[in-house]
């Protein structure tokens, strides 16, 4: 997987154990994660629908039960990326078609940077002093990794209609 600059082992390691501090509540930090980015671009709650219900407000989204299993599916998404960090190309097929996916149901690859900055919030508001330059740094080169590979399955892919 390109990912511009390797990751090195320094940045491998403030990212693993800042991950440690935050994988043990997964649904909590998502929430926090997810409020911020409805926070910043209240145009994305259309896009999370379950049985054609449109929720109203970004609070009954957050506490749908189908929600919280998206919540869920990210956090592993992410818990993933973590785990291979040497070897981040071992997720490349995966996280095409997770592209894929996003792209279908109407995710504009531009969204991708307000959730990078939604996670980078959710750490920083979970690991307070801990969140350093270094690790927002580390972070950051992860997120945009996996970013290029999700985008990557947008191409060959017709535009939305």
């Amino acid at each position: 997987m390109e990912s511009g600059m390797p990751l090195s082992g320094g940045q491998r390691a403030l990212i693993r154990e800042s991950w440690r501090r935050v994988s043990s509540s997964p649904v909590q930090h998502g929430l926090i994660l997810f409020t911020r980015l409805f926070d910043l671009d209240p145009d994305l709650l259309p896009l999370f629908q379950y049985n054609c219900k449109q929720f109203s407000s970004p609070q009954e989204c957050l506490s749908a039960p189908e929600f919280l299993d998206h919540i869920r599916k990210v956090m592993l998404v992410i818990d993933a990326a973590v785990s291979h960090l040497e070897n981040l190309s071992c997720l490349e097929e995966y996280l095409c078609n997770l592209g894929k996916k996003h792209q279908a149901v109407g995710v504009k690859a531009e969204s991708f940077s307000t959730v990078g900055e939604s996670l980078l919030y959710m750490l920083e508001k979970c690991l307070g002093a801990a969140f350093s330059p270094e690790v927002q740094e580390a972070w950051s080169k992860l997120y945009n990794a996996v970013v290029k590979a999700m985008q990557r399955g947008w191409e060959g892919l017709p535009e939305g209609d």
